[in-house]
């Protein structure tokens, strides 16, 4: 099974990314990045998969993944219209602001044991899982001070299950990560136009062919799907904006109408047009 790296932008003004229903119950998502994630899903019965950790979870869930911990979306393969919120924490938060802080305490202790994943239960999980799913309601400084409220609940809980008896170790090293987070990263500012692979390649000081045997082996996939994967993960979002298929095409980086309609199909099982009719 191999391990996609996901390279992670925190939204504008905030120390984390908020993800609210990210449609991926159709894809088999393994990865893993160095941000700490909080998730939490509803109506749902599903898979929980983190590192070598796999047990089944029923109507709900909340967990607390450590830094480059490898882990499968929880929603995959999920039936029901559930609601899933996904937080995101920059690794510099827990650094600045948590760990050398004596009044936290007990959220840094929270942070260490993430190492080896943290699922909640029982009240905990009630109570922050409400505060999530209103998260995206506050502006930025509020989402800080019920995101501090939140550590605090899920520190101080009682009902919560270590999914690894020791810290769980990535087996990608650091170099490797860095590698991985240069060509997300380039992808992501350069997807709306055309990608050279010979620029690509370059950046990770190795000729195309020896960087596209080393993204096959590292990610499991080709580069080129990758990248398509990418983009329409993009198209997905600009059309639960609004806009039309075309603008959708063209804003992500295809060049062509119709091979941007086989690429949808083929990696979603529908058209552009059902998507949006049905989002």
């Amino acid at each position: 099974m191999k391990t996609q790296f996901e390279n992670i932008s925190p939204d504008a003004n905030s120390s984390f990314r908020l993800l609210r229903n990210p449609q991926l119950n159709d894809v088999f998502y393994w990865h893993f990045h160095p941000e700490f994630e909080l998730v939490f899903i509803e109506n749902a019965d599903g898979v929980r998969h983190v590192g070598e950790h796999i047990s089944q979870y029923e109507g709900s869930d909340l967990v607390l993944i450590g830094s480059n911990i490898p882990h499968l979306n929880f929603d995959y393969n999920v039936k029901t219209d559930c609601e899933k919120v996904v937080l995101h924490i920059q690794p510099e938060f827990y650094q600045k602001v948590i760990k050398d802080v004596p009044e936290f305490s007990r959220i840094k202790a929270l942070f260490q044991e993430a190492s080896q994943g943290v699922a909640f239960g029982g009240e905990t999980k009630k109570r922050v899982g409400k505060q999530l799913k209103n998260f995206h309601t506050l502006n930025s400084f509020e989402q800080f001070i019920t995101a501090m409220r939140i550590f605090k609940l899920l520190a101080e809980s009682g009902d919560k299950e270590f999914l690894h008896k020791e810290p769980y170790q990535n087996f990608y090293n650091q170099k490797e990560q860095e590698r991985l987070r240069t060509i997300y990263a380039y992808v992501d500012e350069h997807y709306r136009g055309k990608i050279e692979l010979a620029k690509i390649a370059e950046l990770c000081n190795l000729s195309k062919e020896a960087f596209c045997r080393y993204f096959k082996k590292a990610t499991g996939n080709t580069f080129i799907g990758f990248l398509n994967q990418y983009r329409i993960s993009q198209a997905k979002r600009i059309l639960m904006t609004g806009k039309n298929v075309s603008e959708a095409c063209y804003e992500c980086g295809f060049g062509s109408l119709s091979y941007f309609n086989r690429t949808f199909k083929k990696i979603t099982n529908e058209n552009p047009k059902e998507f949006k009719k049905r989002h």
